[in-house]
């Protein structure tokens, strides 16, 4: 699966699968592949950070 190239879309795609399917960022990023520092950096150079409490981005 492609992730979404936007930031803004990819905020809103990764925070569906946090809510809808996975306990923690660690858990998704595991099954889907996807490299979490760098998806990190991505939602953070649009003002996102994972609020782990919360288990979304905000």
């Amino acid at each position: 699966m492609t992730l979404p190239n936007d930031p803004v879309m990819l905020y809103s795609f990764i925070n569906l699968k946090l809510r809808d399917y996975y306990s923690d960022l660690d858990a998704l990023c595991e099954d889907m592949d996807i490299n979490k520092e760098q998806l990190v950096e991505k939602l953070a150079s649009a003002g996102f950070t994972y609020d782990k409490d919360h288990n979304c981005f905000v």
